[in-house]
């Protein structure tokens, strides 16, 4: 490990502080990942989502472990803060899959990982989601490398039980060697506030949109990450399809007004 994945390590532990959010908007590409770093982002996250849709296949469980890495490491090489990919369930059929996914993705020189506990059958086990968070954490020792780890819950995304079983989970991944929890679709600020008290010192990480409590809302909540997940893609596709209507349509460019320019874009590789 190079002293600066050892720096960037570091900084994205030092960057999760409840009550002081790390915000994520996150990318897919080269292009968005340097779009977001200028505004001032002191980390970039990939949304698995987003990048299986730029790669062609479907979210969850469509994309392969090649291709996400190759994604990865597009976004690595081109940013200077630290990067967090989001790896789905470790995009591998066991807990030592799950370990020597770790490893690639640390030899790209990423610094953080998204592990959930489902998978095509649905959430899995207790026992079994928390040995691959296990894995994931060994493999990341064994390279010498702070990985920051963040399990992600899905136990609300599938309706399968509320706080208490939220709670079970976050406590059997933290104790496996997870630094965080994530529990995406959760908005309810109430429900935010018992699962925080719930689990005090916890690093919560909830998403980010339409709907959901500002930022301002959930660090005084003690949130200590936001995902905007792949609401960044939706846009951008959004954006796609109504020129993409417009001109098919009523033959004019309207919905092309405001876009980036081209020098801009392409400076942004010099």
């Amino acid at each position: 490990m190079t002293t600066t994945q050892q720096a960037k390590a570091d900084l994205l532990h030092a960057l999760h502080v409840p009550g002081t959010p790390l915000v994520l908007a996150n990318v897919w590409d080269a292009a968005t990942a340097r779009l977001v770093e200028a505004t001032g982002a002191p980390a970039v996250a990939t949304a698995s989502a987003s990048v299986s849709w730029t790669r062609g296949v479907r979210d969850g469980g469509g994309l392969d472990l090649a291709g996400a890495l190759a994604q990865t490491e597009l976004v690595v090489r081109s940013v200077d803060v630290p990067v967090t990919a989001d790896l789905e369930d470790g995009l591998a059929e066991d807990a030592a899959g799950v370990g020597r996914t770790v490893t690639e993705l640390l030899g790209l020189g990423a610094v953080g990982m998204n592990l959930e506990d489902s998978g095509a059958a649905g959430l899995r086990p207790v026992a079994e989601a928390a040995e691959r968070v296990a894995a994931a954490r060994k493999a990341a020792d064994a390279a010498g490398v702070r990985l920051y780890l963040n399990a992600r819950t899905d136990v609300f995304i599938f309706g399968a039980g509320g706080v208490e079983e939220t709670v079970e989970r976050a406590r059997a991944y933290l104790a496996a060697g997870a630094d965080g929890i994530f529990v995406p679709a959760l908005a309810d600020p109430a429900v935010i506030a018992e699962l925080l008290a719930a689990l005090p010192g916890v690093r919560l990480n909830v998403g980010g949109g339409p709907g959901a409590p500002t930022v301002a809302e959930l660090a005084r909540l003690g949130v200590a990450r936001i995902s905007l997940g792949p609401g960044l893609a939706k846009v951008a596709y959004a954006a796609v399809r109504r020129a993409a209507e417009e001109v098919y349509g009523s033959g004019s460019y309207q919905a092309l007004t405001g876009g980036l320019e081209y020098g801009e874009l392409n400076a942004l590789f010099d």
